[in-house]
């Protein structure tokens, strides 16, 4: 089961989004690199389509790939990758064209009905922390069929 859940799994997941019509076709530069039982590592090279106004590594996007890699990280755990109920990221340093930047994503817990996610985004040159933040996704989606 483990080998299942493990890198490659998180690679078809990752694939499957980027080719979709849907918003998360967005983070399609994300190439996963490691992960599986509840993790999931990717990295991306930040180029001029990534960035806001000021010449930096759009916040909008960076909460997108974190919502996004978190929900892989959740589903390689084996569970519903759910819907949000809470979403947070702490902008913390700027990543500028040309930056790698490593997402490393960690289920803390996944329960019954929820499920507890963190991540951080670190400029792969220094170390430095670009960003953290996680989730809470709920992921009981058969609740409405037991009422």
């Amino acid at each position: 089961m483990a080998a299942k859940r493990g890198v490659d799994f998180l690679k078809t997941v990752a694939e499957y989004s980027a080719k979709c019509k849907s918003f998360d076709g967005v983070i399609h530069m994300v190439k996963i690199t490691d992960g599986g039982d509840g993790r999931c590592v990717g990295e991306f090279t930040v180029e001029a389509e990534h960035l806001n106004r000021k010449g930096s590594l759009h916040g909008g996007l960076t909460a997108a790939i974190l919502d996004n890699i978190t929900t892989y990280a959740l589903m390689s755990k084996g569970s519903h990758p759910g819907v949000s109920t809470s979403l947070n990221v702490s902008y913390l340093a700027a990543a500028m064209p040309g930056d790698i930047v490593e997402v490393d994503a960690n289920t803390v817990r996944a329960g019954r009905k929820l499920a507890y996610i963190e991540c951080v985004l670190r400029r792969k040159s220094d170390g430095a922390v670009i960003a953290t933040g996680g989730q809470t996704k709920f992921v009981d989606m058969h609740q409405d069929a037991k009422n």
